[in-house]
């Protein structure tokens, strides 16, 4: 289910889902007016497969297509189809095709997964060949209409399979560029990895490059997130749009304006994953934060540039 390849991004948050997936969840969609969606269909730092409640999966379901708001799966952080262990493999396996059958119940876009980790020394080949050989045929076996897989490059630390953009050219030549497969951009990651998004065009040449990797098309979400850390970090710690340091520089919020605005991300789902007022952060919060970009995407170009502090 490719999202539209034209109009504005509809702009979201990884909701919290407590009370229920569609009586938690659609309820925090509504109170921070998230027009797209991400959430987890089980403990997202565990193994455990849930079947999920029909009820409340029904709700989701119906609720989401009502309010008109795509919605996304994301895959445990443990899942890493890279790993060295035989264990991790086949749980990561068995994870990624219990995630594509729910979000498929749910009527969801796309199962975002992240690329994973080669771990030791040596062994980028070896993953890279683990990938076509255990990962290749869940997607050959997936229902065509059903979510796409969406690799989500990482903040590049132990041994990244993908964490620049360019390092998903491997990764989809491992999968023979199947048509299920598309990419989860995410901006914290992206920075992290060592792509300078702080200056002006540096946002727009990271998507150009991110396109001339995978091809037109394969962005199917972004992670809209600021950081706490340098660029080149490696190291993958989200902040509120605009306090880190990704959208406090000379260029100030530029960056997610250039994001926004971008030929690559038109009609794309984007969705925070940064600190929320329900997380003891009274400062912060998804609906400052979806209002701050969707200012960003409808105000005038010269929010693409914000006065140096």
């Amino acid at each position: 289910m490719p999202s539209t390849s034209s109009g504005v991004p509809p702009i979201g948050a990884h909701i919290q889902i407590k009370g229920g997936l569609a009586k938690g969840g659609l309820a925090y969609t509504d109170a921070v007016a998230a027009r797209a969606v991400q959430v987890f269909v089980g403990n997202p730092r565990g193994w455990k497969l849930t079947a999920g409640d029909p009820r409340q999966d029904a709700l989701f379901t119906a609720g989401c297509s009502e309010r008109g708001v795509p919605s996304f799966v994301h895959t445990p952080f443990l899942v890493n189809v890279g790993s060295p262990t035989d264990a991790t493999i086949e749980q990561s396996i068995a994870s990624i095709v219990h995630n594509l059958r729910r979000g498929a119940q749910l009527g969801c876009r796309g199962v975002v997964v992240h690329a994973g980790s080669a771990v030791g020394e040596d062994r980028y080949d070896d993953a890279l060949r683990q990938l076509h050989e255990r990962l290749l045929p869940v997607l050959d076996a997936a229902d065509p209409d059903g979510p796409r897989l969406l690799i989500e490059p990482t903040a590049g630390g132990g041994k990244a399979l993908a964490a620049t953009v360019e390092d998903l050219g491997p990764y989809f030549a491992a999968l023979e560029d199947h048509p299920l497969l598309g990419v989860c951009f995410d901006t914290c990651h992206a920075w992290a990895a060592g792509h300078d998004l702080s200056v002006p065009g540096g946002m727009a040449a990271t998507l150009d490059a991110l396109e001339a990797t995978v091809g037109a098309g394969r962005l199917g979400l972004v992670h809209v997130n600021d950081s706490l850390d340098e660029c080149g970090s490696k190291r993958d710690r989200h902040t509120t749009i605009g306090q880190g340091l990704i959208g406090s520089g000379r260029y100030g919020t530029g960056p997610f304006a250039e994001l926004l605005r971008h030929r690559t991300t038109a009609g794309v789902p984007m969705v925070v994953e940064t600190p929320s007022e329900r997380d003891g952060h009274p400062s912060a919060g998804h609906a400052a934060d979806i209002a701050l970009l969707c200012a960003l995407r409808d105000g005038p170009s010269t929010a693409l540039r914000a006065p140096a502090a």
